[in-house]
């Protein structure tokens, strides 16, 4: 287990509740209103990174969310778009977790997936963002299950964690289709685990809803969570097939996916994962967000 003193943890408290992770007392209203953020791949392709940012900027976004920079030149390419343009960078998406998981059996892979996270916690800590979003593991014909959670929560205890501290880059935790942490309470335990206000869970909407409600993991997770991603989802029962959908076009109940934040107190970034567009379509997703930050569903239906 890795061990704070008590002035770290002070900090990382301060840090926690400046990222709204700190749930309100019974009672007490929620603070604020959650800021408005968009994954860098939604943005056209075509553009220069600062234009890019600009655009976001121009459409209503307040932040953003990068992948791992593959260079240190690009990371420095993000960094001076986010200065030029006025976009905040506040997560890196790290890459590696899919290709090389932490839960493998094989150390060459588990070092090139901790290299990425290396990589993606000193980017964060370049761009000023508070978050890294991290995959901790897949469950496969390979992998078992109680495998996946033990590897997995070796290698972020021992390897990873003293560079979040040392960087204070709070890790991320997602759960997003890789067989692993099936539950909220499952997902908080993961979490809580780690007795670390450095790891905390990043909580996808859309990723819950074919096995689960978001509204009820939210209010699970409660204070855990760090970051939120929106997507929204339909399942096709007659086709028996599941398509991504914009925010609204979807089954996800957002009014009460909307309360329940509230509830938890959430006031940090929600980003926005979903196809991406011209800046039409991209003002229409601003709109969508600021109907559900209203407490509506992002389209009239």
């Amino acid at each position: 287990m890795t061990l704070i003193d008590r002035r770290s943890f002070l900090e990382s408290a301060a840090m926690l509740t400046a990222a709204g992770a700190i749930a309100p007392r019974p009672g007490q209203a929620a603070a604020g209103t959650p800021k408005k953020a968009v994954y860098m791949d939604m943005l056209p392709k075509q553009m220069t990174t600062l234009e890019k940012f600009k655009l976001a900027v121009d459409v209503g976004f307040e932040g953003v969310e990068v992948p791992t920079a593959e260079s240190p030149k690009q990371a420095e390419e993000f960094r001076e778009a986010a200065v030029k343009s006025g976009l905040k960078i506040h997560s890196v998406m790290n890459q590696a977790h899919w290709d090389y998981p932490l839960s493998s059996a094989d150390p060459e892979v588990v070092k090139k997936s901790v290299a990425g996270m290396e990589a993606s916690i000193r980017n964060a800590k370049l761009f000023g963002a508070s978050v890294v979003l991290l995959v901790p593991a897949v469950v496969d014909s390979k992998t078992m299950y109680r495998d996946a959670y033990k590897r997995s929560q070796k290698v972020i205890r021992e390897r990873l964690l003293p560079l979040a501290q040392e960087q204070k880059i709070i890790i991320g935790i997602e759960e997003v289709w890789n067989k692993f942490l099936l539950s909220p309470l499952e997902f908080a335990a993961y979490v809580d685990s780690f007795q670390s206000p450095w790891v905390q869970a990043y909580f996808d909407v859309g990723n819950i809803l074919l096995y689960g409600y978001p509204q009820d993991w939210i209010r699970t997770l409660g204070k855990r969570i760090v970051k939120i991603h929106v997507k929204d989802f339909h399942v096709d029962q007659k086709e028996e097939r599941f398509y991504w959908r914009n925010l609204g076009d979807g089954d996800v109940d957002w009014p009460e996916v909307r309360k329940a934040l509230g509830e938890i107190g959430y006031d940090g970034y929600i980003t926005t994962e979903i196809d991406g567009g011209d800046a039409a379509y991209l003002k229409d997703v601003v709109g969508r967000l600021d109907r559900f930050m209203a407490g509506k569903a992002p389209v009239a239906k």
